[in-house]
């Protein structure tokens, strides 16, 4: 349908008859608005009528209680001081049955129904006589034995006179019972009010009769009003139209004209006359603005396609081919023209069941695309990597498909190149390490028994460092061919990284598995490389691991345990051989290293270190200060606590121990902190590690806990270990210097196990040594261990420095150690180590005699 006749059906056809609809429902909606106005006016005017009528008898039956009577002379100047309400009134008198007519206006006397003759009550009402004439009538009790009735007139202007002038026509007193429903006549409402009758058996009401004329007027005023609106739309509506032909319809379908002639897959740009309408103007802009566009992104996409260095295939839903782009012309050696409706077999020169996959893309219509990998059977053969995306039309159905193609035959080259360098080492043309873990697995099924051996050259960074890397990698190939000449075929080789190598051996009892390394070691420790006149020869450490049954064993492990086991070899000398063995402790503690590191991480974040101490006894020193060292331990879930050697270690290994000895640190200054009275007489003793000594701000780290806790310096000893001491010298010298000024303490831990330097002592700014427990414990029964612990204590005593004995087990090492003149002594005998938490000060004697 044209737009003009469109035109025709929506103002014509929808528009105006909603209009005029909207119009009726609006008239019968004034209607019945204007009805529920009437309703209520005559409900207000009714009750308004109402309260009249109530106020008049009310005030028609207090004139007698308000004036009270004490001679019949009085009543004539009553009766004319009243007001409106007692005008024309008759005032008569009845003793007994007798009737006396004390003032009368006009010859109409009133005679009263003897039903109110003979009544006794004081009562006010209205009564209807048989002529159809109302009166109001009020009756008085007896006064001086004479009743007064006091009658007046209800006459039509003063019944019409209770409502709003010109609201009621018609007003009267009817006989009857009150009607519950208004009775709605052409052009009046009637309704009714009951009225007080004073003849108690005959009901009586008002009927008044209301005016619709008011109303009328104004329902045919609204209504008029909104016909006289929906003819003026209604013309606007004719105007709007032959405006719409003019301005709007003609030159559209001039437009549409335009539009229709237009060629999208010219190779110039065709625009739209923008002439064709002022209205359309804006309209025509817009077009021929997506024309040039459209033009644009058409010719930069033919561009792409014309310069892009890869294949560009598009076909339709049956696969065949609808165009190639001019790189793929250059590529297959054909024109596009060539190969309009050619399958992609004969395109491709490649292997059957490409157009099937293709076919099945196209197919599945919510797929975005789908990857293609192809080798062409070209003269050279090719391989090429692509994509297959859907081709849509407008509407977004699937009209075909694009095949982009890229030639990855040198990359496919180069990535096989690379993945061989990843495998494989360049120097040894062994597999690395991730090759060896992955192909250890698929080894060990094939095997019943299984052995790991790990290699770990000694004296390599010599080569590295004095005759550089090429002689260093040369040693390595020589080394790689001297292991290898010790195999047979079935063995799996590899070389880990640096100077590591492993060896895994199947099905070969612990015997052989040794004499094996024994010759792979003399095999290695005959090469020897020559550099400027100088023969270099390299050592190796060997690490065994067995898995007698793998099914209980993780075979991923034994290379772990083996490093182990290597490690422990080195550790006793030149080309050593070490078997793992799960039952040797310190082995265990290097296995288990790792997970101890990650428990002491879990720990510290977790507030799981717990603080103990041992107390330090006081022989001969001048010092009034308990002494208390400071150990440390670690709480399981399940409430178990870890004593250091099973995590210290490791904390030194993967360097946690810094971290550990700042908690530690902490946690002392605070609970020192929270008792404040042990400051005078106490001092804390605690172990700083030889990473410690030598961190960057571990002394600032103190200083500020300080600060953070303000606890007293002298409350504080640090103890360091005589080697740690010596291997960070320098460092350890300017910490020691500068926390020793702000007030704190030092001790040498350990003195005598180590280098026993008493020159380094001489140097070194230390309060105390602690005299090593290997030198202790034997003491009374070794005269050694007396003479050295005698030698130390006396060197230290000429020195000012304070002594402490450690692994003080009974009282017979006391003993010796009072005459010796060791200043202190701790260990078991003393005391066993404790929580922190439930330390009691003890009170000395000097402390009583203060």
């Amino acid at each position: 349908m044209k737009i003009g006749k469109k035109v025709v059906l929506v103002i014509f056809g929808i528009f105006i008859p909603l209009l005029a609809a909207s119009c009726l429902a609006g008239i019968a909606h004034l209607y019945t608005g204007i009805d529920t106005i009437r309703g209520y006016i005559i409900e207000r005017e009714l009750e308004s009528i109402q309260s009249q009528l109530n106020k008049d008898l009310e005030s028609f039956q207090l004139v007698f209680h308000n004036n009270p009577l004490y001679s019949q002379q009085g009543l004539p100047s009553l009766l004319g001081s009243d007001g409106s309400l007692l005008r024309d009134t008759q005032l008569l008198g009845i003793t007994g049955r007798k009737l006396t007519y004390l003032r009368v206006q006009g010859d109409d006397k009133f005679a009263p129904p003897p039903e109110l003759l003979a009544s006794q009550r004081e009562k006010t009402g209205v009564y209807l006589d048989s002529q159809q004439q109302s009166y109001l009538i009020s009756l008085q009790g007896q006064l001086h034995g004479e009743r007064l009735l006091l009658v007046r007139r209800l006459t039509n202007d003063y019944l019409l006179s209770l409502a709003e002038k010109g609201m009621i026509t018609k007003a009267e007193i009817q006989t009857g019972v009150v009607a519950t429903e208004h009775l709605f006549m052409d052009d009046t409402v009637t309704a009714q009010l009951k009225l007080p009758s004073i003849i108690e058996h005959t009901p009586l009401h008002l009927s008044i009769s209301f005016s619709n004329h008011f109303f009328s007027q104004i329902a045919m005023k609204y209504t008029l009003l909104a016909l006289g609106l929906l003819g003026f739309v209604v013309a606007l509506q004719f105007a709007l139209y032959f405006w719409l032909r003019q301005a709007l319809i003609k030159p559209f379908n001039k437009l549409v004209t335009q539009c229709s002639s237009l060629n999208v897959g010219s190779k110039t740009c065709q625009l739209i006359d923008s002439a064709a309408g002022t209205e359309l103007a804006s309209l025509t802009t817009n077009i021929n603005g997506l024309l040039s566009a459209l033009y644009r992104q058409q010719s930069h996409s033919q561009l792409v396609l014309d310069n892009t260095s890869e294949v560009v295939i598009f076909t339709d839903t049956l696969a065949k081919v609808s165009y190639i782009n001019p790189y793929a012309e250059r590529m297959l050696a054909l024109k596009n023209e060539q190969v309009q409706g050619s399958s992609l077999e004969q395109l491709l020169c490649c292997n059957l069941g490409v157009t099937v996959k293709v076919v099945a893309f196209i197919q599945e219509a919510d797929k975005t695309s789908a990857p293609l990998l192809l080798r062409l059977n070209r003269a050279t053969p090719m391989l090429v990597n692509g994509s297959l995306t859907h081709l849509r039309c407008h509407a977004g159905k699937v009209i075909g498909a694009a095949i982009v193609l890229r030639d990855i035959t040198q990359q496919a080259l180069l990535k096989r190149q690379l993945q061989r360098c990843v495998d494989f080492d360049p120097i040894t043309g062994l597999v690395t390490r991730s090759v060896f873990g992955t192909r250890l697995v698929s080894y060990a099924q094939q095997s019943k028994s299984l052995a790991v051996i790990y290699f770990d050259l000694e004296q390599f960074k010599l080569i590295n460092d004095s005759c550089g890397h090429n002689a260093g990698d040369e040693m390595l190939k020589k080394v790689a061919k001297a292991i290898n000449s010790c195999l047979l075929n079935n063995e799996l080789l590899g070389r880990l990284g640096g100077d590591e190598f492993a060896l895994a051996i199947k099905d070969r009892s612990a015997l052989e598995v040794a004499k094996l390394s024994k010759s792979i070691i003399a095999s290695v420790n005959a090469q020897m490389l020559l550099h400027d006149d100088t023969a270099y020869r390299v050592g190796v450490s060997v690490g065994i691991a067995l898995a007698g049954n793998k099914a209980n064993e993780d075979v991923r492990e034994l290379l772990k345990d083996a490093e182990i086991a290597c490690h422990s070899a080195k550790q006793k000398g030149s080309n050593q051989v070490q078997f793992f063995d799960g039952r040797d402790k310190d082995l265990n503690l290097l296995r288990n290293a790792p997970k101890w590191a990650v428990r002491i991480v879990q720990a510290i974040e977790h507030n799981e270190l717990i603080l103990y101490y041992q107390k330090i006894k006081r022989i001969s020193s001048h010092s009034h200060r308990q002494r208390l060292e400071i150990l440390l331990r670690i709480q399981e879930s399940d409430g178990r606590l870890l004593p250091p050697a099973q995590f210290i270690t490791a904390a030194e290994r993967f360097k946690l121990i810094v971290e550990v000895d700042k908690e530690v640190i902490r946690k002392a200054f605070l609970w020192l902190s929270l008792n404040e009275h042990l400051w005078h007489d106490h001092c804390l003793s605690i172990n700083l590690s030889g990473n410690s000594l030598g961190a960057e701000g571990i002394a600032d780290f103190i200083l500020r806990q300080q600060t953070r806790f303000g606890i007293p310096s002298v409350c504080i000893c640090f103890e360091i270990t005589e080697t740690s001491a010596i291997q960070n010298r320098s460092r350890a010298m300017k910490m020691l210097l500068g926390l020793r000024k702000r007030g704190f303490a030092f001790a040498l831990d350990d003195f005598g196990s180590g280098f026993a330097s008493y020159g380094y002592l001489k140097e070194m700014p230390v309060d105390y040594v602690k005299i090593d427990g290997c030198f202790v414990k034997n003491l009374a029964s070794n005269a050694k261990d007396y003479a050295i612990v005698k030698s130390v204590n006396d060197v230290c005593r000429v020195m000012g420095i304070e002594t402490v004995a450690e692994f003080v087990e009974n009282q017979e090492i006391m003993d010796k150690l009072e005459i010796i003149g060791v200043n202190y002594a701790q260990g078991y005998a003393i005391g066993r180590p404790k929580p922190l938490a439930s330390y009691q000060a003890e009170i000395t004697p000097e402390i009583l005699i203060a």
